[in-house]
């Protein structure tokens, strides 16, 4: 199959499949009672969405998951190659892909345990920070391990301007950090209607561009399948959202992201190219920390940062607009990086 084809049929799909999902997907949620419950500690306005239906990610955890994997059967049936392309070890690209995608769903399946705690258990605390983070761990140590294992060398990473430094036992400190960082840091994104969704496009289309650079058009297929899912949730979910994606949808997508960035052996691009996700992690943990410091003195009116510009007489539209603006400004500059860095060589 054609790599521009089979990009563009990705994206296309994985929209149609999400968008199409919701008018099955919402209504059920609602007849289920799967809604949102809206916390004192947040904005007050929030409150006129309580009962707004949660759980919306599997829409495009779905979408994403079937766009890919009919792309890459036809692409199968048609005898092509764009799973590996021209990769010198085709073993280690195929793992990247799949192992990539199990993990994001495993993610998912995280978010969708903690949602439905605290959703038909009536718990608002979910599961707890250990629980989550022992489960995490779990499935990120697997994920390396399984990249590891298909390895034909010493795990390596990518560095704009300095070229691919071997990682040695760092590989699995580096991963750990990074991969649990990240998907923390998206989670954190999910707060506000359409903003994880919309920033979240924006760094899928970078990364997919980032591939391509390199022939990897089965990580651009993957790529591409994310950011198509995400504009079809974006029917549902932008202002007013009839439907949340909740830690379900926030995890999976957090897992995705990270799945593509390792795919690309470049890990530290999420930095660029996820700067919205690492401005509103920050926050929380300078917020967090002050308070302790001071013993109860904030410097943003409420963390993470999209709340503050809330409290702050911005609409949500507004910040959405805003912050998607500055990822794209970090996705461009991710861009620039990696091909005046040396990656396309």
């Amino acid at each position: 199959m054609n790599s521009i084809s089979a990009v563009a049929l990705a994206a296309v799909g994985a929209f149609a499949i999400t968008a199409l999902l919701g008018f099955g997907i919402i209504p059920w949620l609602h007849k289920l009672k799967f809604g949102q419950t809206i916390l004192d500690i947040g904005p007050k306005w929030h409150k006129n969405k309580q009962g707004t239906p949660t759980m919306g990610g599997i829409m495009f955890i779905i979408g994403t998951t079937v766009s890919v994997v009919i792309v890459f059967f036809i692409d199968w049936l048609l005898k092509g190659n764009i799973v590996v392309g021209d990769y010198i070890v085709p073993s280690e690209i195929i793992t990247k892909i799949f192992a990539g995608l199990i993990m994001a769903l495993g993610f998912g399946f995280i978010g969708f345990f903690d949602d439905f705690i605290k959703v038909v258990k009536k718990r608002n605390k979910g599961l707890s920070v250990s629980q989550k983070t022992v489960m995490q761990l779990l499935i990120i140590i697997g994920y390396l391990l399984s990249i590891y294992m298909c390895m034909s060398r010493d795990p390596i990473m990518f560095i704009p301007f300095v070229g691919s430094i071997k990682l040695g036992w760092f590989y699995w400190v580096f991963g750990i950090c990074v991969i649990y960082g990240a998907v923390n840091a998206v989670n954190f994104t999910d707060g506000i209607d359409g903003l994880c969704s919309s920033v979240t496009i924006t760094a899928a289309v970078a990364l997919g561009v980032i591939a391509a650079m390199r022939s990897f058009f089965g990580v651009s297929v993957l790529a591409a399948a994310l950011a198509g899912a995400c504009a079809g949730f974006l029917v549902w979910n932008r202002n007013p959202a009839k439907v949340f994606m909740g830690d379900t949808g926030a995890m999976f997508l957090g897992g995705m992201v990270v799945a593509l960035a390792y795919a690309i052996n470049c890990p530290l691009i999420l930095l660029p190219v996820g700067i919205i996700y690492v401005i509103e992690a920050m926050s929380d943990v300078i917020q967090i920390g002050y308070f302790k410091a001071t013993h109860g003195k904030r410097i943003f009116k409420m963390a993470p940062i999209h709340h503050h510009f809330e409290m702050s007489g911005w609409k949500e539209k507004k910040i959405v607009r805003v912050f998607t603006f500055i990822n794209l400004l970090g996705c461009l500059a991710g861009i620039a990086l990696m091909y005046y860095g040396g990656y396309n060589i």
